[in-house]
């Protein structure tokens, strides 16, 4: 890894903790006039996102699986549109960012927000892992395709929704999409993050020079955003004790200086990614708690449990330059060898 890389990372003082949230990071920020596209931003961080941009006057468009659910979740929010968009679907998402293209708008802010995590080995149409392909390669798909508006933005940023779980997985290089066997859905979930963090460092190398700056943004830990709803409740309750994110009747322990916070307290990250102007000169780097998160050079990849939250700053492997470009490569590979039925979930055995 380049100095460069590693000295980008380090706090700049914001005067934000990590109890701020998201009205506390909009205060005084006036966002009229200003185009956004939120995926999943009708449930869990999403939709704490999707109300406080649009409350601070900005146009916000949610990508969903499912509009008519996602309309309902909005209801009363003002500023907002819904349209179709499946990340496991390359065909969705042409036509998703085809719809945003034709209206002639400019994109200042794209949060690549919606993700799933854990379950069993589930393959798309193509026969990729659907945790590597819902959360990196169809945000990777999307964004590429709607590169003229964030261009015509003069003035834009992408924000990849990451983890903590990035420090115990890098990319699995020869088999990203577990083809050789051995699947394990934690590590799955966090290569798709590491990958998220990955993809914003290289999309700041290339596209800074159009004013697009990419940042990765790790929420904290929030109990009920519907992550995980792909695994069984009984996992994800025993998940939730084991690193003690619930007390014994179930309730959910808030704790934001050990990661533990509310919905408005993790989505404050991901709009600080979004409209600071603290970080008007910076891009490539992973955001914590409302600031650029140090540099963490002790990994156990072996973590589990309470273990894995241990410490939530950004890992050596998520920020490699050549790692970050060897991605982008891989991706690009990937999606080039898609094929243009529709989407399709496949159980693997």
């Amino acid at each position: 890894m380049t100095q460069t890389i590693a000295n980008k990372q380090h706090p700049i003082g914001s005067g934000f903790t990590a109890s701020t949230t998201t009205d506390e990071v909009l205060a005084g920020i006036d966002l009229s006039g200003k185009n956004v596209i939120v995926t999943g931003g009708h449930v869990g961080l999403g939709l704490e996102a999707t109300r406080a941009l649009a409350g601070a006057g900005a146009r916000v468009t949610v990508g969903s699986r499912d509009p008519g659910r996602a309309a309902a979740a909005l209801a009363g929010v003002d500023g907002v549109r819904v349209g179709r968009l499946d990340l496991l679907d390359p065909a969705s998402i042409d036509a998703f960012a085809e719809s945003f293209l034709d209206a002639g708008l400019p994109l200042h802010i794209l949060l690549n927000n919606a993700g799933i995590m854990g379950g069993p080995l589930i393959r798309d149409a193509r026969g990729y892992e659907s945790q590597f392909a819902t959360n990196h390669l169809g945000h990777f798909q999307l964004t590429l395709r709607l590169l003229p508006a964030l261009r015509a933005a003069h003035g834009a940023r992408v924000v990849n929704t990451t983890s903590g779980a990035t420090r115990i997985a890098d990319i699995r290089w020869d088999d990203p999409n577990f083809t050789a066997g051995g699947y394990d859905g934690q590590l799955a979930y966090a290569q798709s993050k590491t990958a998220n963090v990955l993809f914003a460092v290289e999309l700041d190398r290339r596209w800074a020079g159009d004013g697009i700056r990419g940042f990765a943004a790790h929420p904290g830990i929030i109990v009920g955003t519907q992550l995980g709803n792909s695994m069984p409740a009984d996992q994800v309750r025993a998940m939730q004790v084991a690193t003690g994110l619930v007390d014994e009747a179930g309730r959910p322990v808030i704790d934001p200086d050990r990661g533990k916070k509310t919905p408005q307290q993790g989505a404050a990250t991901i709009v600080f990614g979004a409209v600071s102007p603290l970080l008007a000169d910076i891009g490539g780097v992973y955001l914590r708690d409302c600031d650029v998160s140090p540099l963490d050079e002790t990994v156990d990849l072996n973590a589990q449990g309470a273990d894995l939250i241990r410490s939530q700053n950004v890992v050596p492997h998520s920020i490699d330059p050549e790692s970050a470009r060897r991605l982008w490569e891989l991706s690009e590979r990937l999606l080039g060898q898609r094929g243009s039925g529709a989407s399709r979930l496949v159980m693997a055995s």
